[in-house]
């Protein structure tokens, strides 16, 4: 028996979704193909979509604002935070959506028309939507995702999901030109027994099919498309045309616009894709990023009639403020990712249990929300929080706030001297410095290091960090800036022990080792059983509690701020976020003329 999915952006509820993994074993009924809601020009005070007009969007360049790899997507390190660029300009296979208020998250279809699994579940079949174009006019077809997929898997990317295991033994089955312009859209480091053993697990079928074939189950392939690289399909033709280095700043796609300029990590011009695939839309003419830095900064922007959205408003003073403006909407996003103080238990001084313990013992996390979130983080001893799939808030054995006994441990480990990093951006940086002041009661020295984005990402990679403040979490644990990419132990982002036996990740990789968290994190993700899934998540952080490795504090949702007249999903409705922020359906947004 085979599973299919196939349902549109505008059907009330996507059939046989893998949000709904326990159903996933059953053949869906009654799909249909997608069609794009008709826009129309009705009156606004009837909240009826109008055509026309263009916004300035407001990112913090800590985060969402930050693109200093560019917007291509085979190589930037940033796609998580941006989200929003890469939906404008690619479009996307899949996007996840929601009811309006939040509930009940899944994944559609949008470029891709629907997918079916094997009975075995370890060949997967992509069927792409018939018509659509990249914005130079060339195809949107199945040659053209295998040159994104494999170029993707081969550009260094720390956007590129890493726990996809493809058959190793299939030969592949492909032509001459398609094969030359792989290799020619590569880097030139690129290793050739691996790409031709991708060539042979990633195939186009035909002109609108692309087969993909594992050697394990991935509950999270498509859940977590949305969130990487493989999720955004760019023009082969026009990297061709421009080169690398121009494809950067200019990419082209098939999303609802295009690039006019970019001046990167500072302001990305965008205008309508006349092309576009989905009928009536985009709604605006035109779309602007500026990238500020930080919410006073944006908040004022706004306020001065420079720009008509904040995207990811995070300090709780300006958003209570927000409210009470007549003239703004605010709109909260629904809770995924918990904060967490990652420990980097590789090199010392957190390769001592006792140094976690201390740091776990002096963390009061219910003073910080209290303090400098009004009490309106959602408490969790884990990776979940309540927007996301497999919710568990508490974890039996957790190691509370207990002054006295962080003091006792520092002062027989004879003290403890703590490096604590994280991204300057919105609220980050006044959350470090109450962990700081916490810990310093504790007798832990504590030096602070906040970053931009690109440098946090590079102080990860380096392995040279003892502890970040971060978020650990998605609407599927296992997908974005989840569990995998925080606690496996050959990602870029982790700190966890490597395997025994290994020297780095990629001697863990060649050799096929593992650590028993590893182990727990691939059965989370190689079964489609829901129920079994919970329970490994359970174990998951149980496991991560009773080893100390990282504690978990609260989940807290920034704000969407848009000036009267604004609408659209992900903006004034909400959209669960696939890591930190909510995702905006750009296509969909408009304003009131």
């Amino acid at each position: 028996m085979t599973k299919h999915v196939k349902a549109g952006r505008t059907a009330k509820k996507l059939v046989g979704t893998l949000a709904l993994l326990v159903s996933f074993g059953l053949a869906a009924t009654g799909c249909t193909s997608a069609s794009a809601p008709n826009p129309t020009t009705g009156a606004a005070s009837d909240g009826t979509p109008q055509s026309g007009g263009s916004l300035t969007v407001l990112l913090d360049g800590g985060f969402s604002g930050g693109y200093a790899t560019g917007l291509d997507p085979a190589t930037s390190n940033t796609i998580g935070a941006n989200l929003s660029q890469n939906s404008a300009i690619f479009g996307g296979l899949f996007v996840l959506n929601s009811d309006e208020d939040g509930q009940n998250g899944r994944i559609d279809p949008n470029q891709a028309e629907s997918f079916e699994f094997s009975e075995d579940s370890l060949t997967l079949t992509m069927k792409l939507r018939d018509g659509i174009t990249f914005s130079d006019g060339t195809p949107v077809n199945a040659d053209a995702v295998v040159w994104n997929w494999i170029r993707d898997l081969n550009s260094n990317s720390t956007s590129t999901p890493t726990n996809i295991v493809l058959n190793r033994d299939l030969q592949p089955e492909i032509g001459d030109e398609l094969r030359a312009s792989i290799i020619g859209a590569l880097p030139e480091n690129y290793d050739p027994a691996k790409v031709e053993r991708e060539l042979g697990a990633i195939r186009a079928l035909d002109d609108l099919t692309v087969e993909v074939n594992f050697s394990a189950i991935n509950a999270t392939f498509i859940n977590g498309l949305p969130g990487t690289n493989l999720n955004w399909i760019a023009s082969p033709t026009a990297f061709e045309k421009l080169g690398a280095a121009e494809f950067k700043v200019s990419p082209v796609g098939a999303g609802p616009f295009t690039v006019v300029s970019t001046a990167l990590s500072q302001k990305l011009v965008l205008e309508r894709n006349p092309s576009y695939f989905m009928e009536g839309l985009p709604y605006l003419d035109g779309l602007t990023f500026q990238t500020t830095t930080g919410d006073q900064v944006a908040y004022q922007t706004l306020l001065a009639g420079q720009a008509d959205v904040i995207e990811g408003l995070s300090t709780v003073s300006l958003a209570e403020t927000a409210k009470t403006n007549a003239d703004l909407v605010v709109t909260e996003a629904p809770m995924t990712s918990p904060y967490v103080v990652q420990l980097n238990t590789r090199i010392a001084p957190f390769d001592n249990l006792k140094a976690r313990e201390a740091v776990y013992y002096a963390t009061d996390w219910d003073a910080i929300n209290q303090g400098v979130f009004k009490g309106a983080g959602e408490p969790s001893q884990s990776f979940t929080a309540s927007a996301g799939l497999f919710y568990e808030p508490e974890v039996p054995g957790y190691r509370a706030f207990d002054l006295d006994k962080a003091k006792a441990l520092v002062e027989e480990m004879g003290g403890l001297t703590v490096v604590l990093g994280t991204t300057n951006t919105g609220v980050a940086p006044v959350v470090n410095t109450a962990l700081q002041t916490q810990w310093q009661e504790a007798g832990i020295e504590v030096e602070l290091k906040n970053q931009a984005l690109g440098d946090v990402i590079s102080t990860f990679i380096s392995g040279d960090w003892d502890a970040m403040l971060q978020t650990a979490g998605a609407w599927d644990p296992s997908t974005g800036i989840g569990v995998g990419v925080r606690f496996g132990s050959t990602s870029p982002f982790s700190g966890t022990a490597l395997p025994a036996g290994a020297t780095n990740a990629q001697d863990a990789l060649a050799q096929q080792l593992t650590t028993p968290l590893d182990d727990l994190l691939a059965d989370a993700i190689g079964t489609l059983d829901e129920e079994k899934r919970n329970t490994l998540y359970q174990e998951i952080a149980k496991y991560i509690s009773d080893e100390a490795l990282a504690p978990f504090g609260f989940a807290f949702s920034d704000a969407q701020v848009v000036r009267k007249g604004v609408h659209g999903p992900g903006l004034t409705t909400k959209i669960p976020a696939l890591a930190v922020r909510m995702g905006v359906l750009y296509d969909q947004v408009w304003v009131e003329g």
